[in-house]
């Protein structure tokens, strides 16, 4: 059953979550609210890795002359017809063209300029004689001269204008990522700023009496925060700026102003971890509905189901994540790195952002119907090393708390909320968090994966 947007937005403190929404039904929502930020410049040597805000097309001619291909000399085409090894075509130097320095000399019929690679073809010649068809001449009335022991045909080892990349050709496209090739394209054209989307900006509030800052030593009964870290390193990924972190103790007097510290700060999204479930100090949820709007409380997931979505009075999204290492990482992979990416304005922004492959099951995965389920997996070979190729067998299916079993997973299944589990043998898609074993998948193995997907549930 697929809940309404705001079903289960009642005061759950204690008294547990009547009813959640399903993933699928937050998901169409957040895409709803997400949209590409506004654009700026960057300078053409930071631009990679950024999104084209528009379509760029080329106000230069690349190269904007003709330009040897090889080295050798530049001479008349017409003028190496019938030269051989055996019978050397003799052509007297009248000058030497460099890159950045060209001759003056104009090459008429019987001579030559001395030309190296990606230097302007001087004015005259129409080809590029290769330096090892030729060889030193006897000099005549005082000049050097040249052999030609072998024939080029008009044009051959010249670039032409605009052979690279002509004037007016679109050359790359509105919402590209953009790679180092296209950086250096663009630099050859002459740009020096270039308009991207703007990076999204995070912010984070880490709730929780018992934590203690990254680096700190904890004391009695006291934990160090790993959310930060790894949402850190997500947004990175995510290619989004982390804003400072801030940090509040439990309890209202606590919570309140640090939430206001965040709802009034510059980021474009808002994360909060902890304080989000059905505890009695539980509270976020209540304090945003306060401060703006609460769109879901509770979502149909293992883990992070006590997960809380809202919006801030000026329509920022916010989103409340469970304290416990797993679910929150599990929560951002569905919904908090997604609107970041789509913010940023990067293509396909609503798939997973992870290598896949598809493996049979080596145990069997139980799950319960209506809820998705988010299942730590390791990759092993096949009958524990007595057949070929491998196997998918869990790390876990619950312990949220415990990161170190995100440590020991070479990725995670989703069991979709029809599935009551998967059977021993089934072919399953692995979201790998190493692209080291996406490599390994044969031809075969991915033609099956093409006709074997029927059903992906994607953040």
């Amino acid at each position: 059953m697929t809940d309404p947007p705001n079903a289960a937005l009642d005061d759950v403190r204690m008294r547990g979550f009547r009813r959640r929404a399903e993933v699928q039904a937050v998901l169409a929502r957040l895409q709803r609210e997400a949209a590409p930020l506004a654009r700026e410049e960057v300078a053409v040597t930071a631009c990679v890795g950024r999104v084209l805000a528009e379509e760029l097309r080329a106000p230069i001619d690349v190269p904007g002359f003709r330009r040897a291909a090889v080295d050798g000399f530049a001479i008349r085409g017409e003028d190496s017809f019938g030269a051989s090894a055996t019978a050397p075509i003799s052509l007297s130097l009248v000058g030497t063209s460099l890159p950045g320095r060209p001759t003056r000399a104009r090459v008429g019929a019987g001579e030559a300029v001395r030309i190296t690679t990606g230097a302007p073809l001087p004015e005259g010649a129409d080809a590029v004689l290769q330096a090892e068809l030729t060889r030193p001449g006897r000099a005549r009335g005082g000049r050097e001269r040249v052999d030609a022991l072998g024939p080029v045909a008009p044009q051959r080892h010249v670039g032409q204008i605009g052979e690279d990349v002509a004037r007016g050709a679109v050359v790359l496209p509105r919402g590209r990522r953009l790679r180092p090739a296209d950086a250096g394209v663009l630099a050859s054209l002459g740009l020096a700023r270039v308009p991207v989307i703007r990076r999204p900006r995070l912010q984070m509030l880490v709730t929780g009496s018992e934590l203690v800052a990254p680096g700190e030593t904890p004391g009695p009964h006291q934990i160090v925060d790993s959310n930060s870290v790894v949402i850190a390193g997500l947004c990175a990924r995510d290619r989004a700026d982390m804003l400072e972190t801030l940090r509040a103790r439990d309890g209202e007097d606590a919570l309140r102003p640090r939430l206001d510290a965040l709802l009034t700060g510059p980021a474009d999204v808002l994360l909060v971890s902890g304080a989000t479930s059905v505890g009695v100090e539980d509270l976020m949820p209540l304090l945003l509905r306060e401060r703006g709007e609460l769109l879901f409380h509770g979502v149909a997931m293992r883990p992070s189901s006590p997960t809380a979505i809202g919006r801030a009075r000026d329509g920022r999204l916010v989103f409340l994540l469970p304290g416990n290492p797993v679910s929150c990482l599990c929560a951002y992979e569905f919904f908090v790195g997604p609107v970041l990416r789509c913010l940023g304005g990067h293509p396909d922004p609503w798939t997973w952002p992870h290598p896949r492959r598809r493996l049979p099951l080596g145990r069997k995965l139980v799950s319960k119907v209506g809820r998705l389920d988010f299942v730590r997996v390791r990759l092993a070979a096949r009958g524990g090393g007595a057949g070929p190729g491998l196997e998918v067998i869990p790390v876990a299916t619950s312990g949220a708390s415990n990161l170190s079993t995100a440590v020991r997973a070479d990725g995670v299944v989703l069991i979709p909320p029809e599935r009551e589990g998967l059977p021993e043998g089934a072919r399953v898609e692995v979201l790998l968090f190493d692209e080291r074993w996406a490599h390994g998948a044969t031809l075969s193995e991915r033609a099956e994966d093409v006709a074997a997907r029927t059903k992906e549930v994607s953040p």
